[in-house]
């Protein structure tokens, strides 16, 4: 079942806060307050669960096909981004760009990127990022993207946790941040 993939983490975390997930080709540990989701953010949402408590926050799994042999591909954590802009939400499709005379309601205004990582996990290069956005309304103070992106045999895994400004701070940053450490491919 999905608990027999569970050692691939090494030390068992309090078993009250995550739960081992095992998906096709990749592995995570799934926040325990997290729920299925049938949404599809994204072209290739092989993964949906969101917060119980707040659907802002969600975490996502995407596989895609791609030609890359290795994320490094891409030249850079910040190039993938840009390449990748789609995962911040409903963007003028611009970096961190302002639309003429305003915003429309639920668009990302403006996004800091706050970390860039480089992971090597079994052989296999991560780019992790942590991008904090604002849409023009101000729902929920901002958003707070965790992305972990590799390639692995053909296809292209990203993980994204999507945390709202307010749960971030009571207490989700640290779960968040663990999501992505364990985010593994096969």
């Amino acid at each position: 079942g999905i608990r027999d993939g569970a050692n691939i983490f090494g030390a068992r975390p309090t078993a009250s806060e995550y739960i081992p997930y095992a998906g096709e080709g990749f592995a995570l540990l799934m926040p325990d307050k997290f729920n299925p989701s049938k949404e599809q953010d994204f072209k290739g949402t092989v993964l949906r669960y969101e917060d119980n408590f707040d659907a802002v926050s969600n975490l996502i799994v995407t596989c895609n096909p791609t030609s890359k042999t290795t994320i490094k591909e891409y030249g850079s954590p910040e190039k993938f981004l840009a390449a990748n802009s789609f995962l911040l939400g409903k963007t003028s499709q611009e970096f961190a760009s302002r639309s003429e005379g305003g915003f429309a309601a639920n668009r990302v205004a403006a996004a800091s990127l706050l970390a860039v990582n480089e992971n090597e996990k079994k052989g296999k290069t991560y780019y992790e990022l942590e991008v904090l956005t604002r849409t023009a309304d101000g729902d929920e103070g901002g958003r707070h993207h965790l992305i972990s992106a590799v390639v692995s045999g053909g296809k292209e895994y990203v993980l994204k946790v999507q945390v709202g400004d307010k749960r971030w701070f009571k207490g989700l940053e640290r779960p968040s941040k663990e999501v992505i450490q364990s985010f593994i491919v096969a």
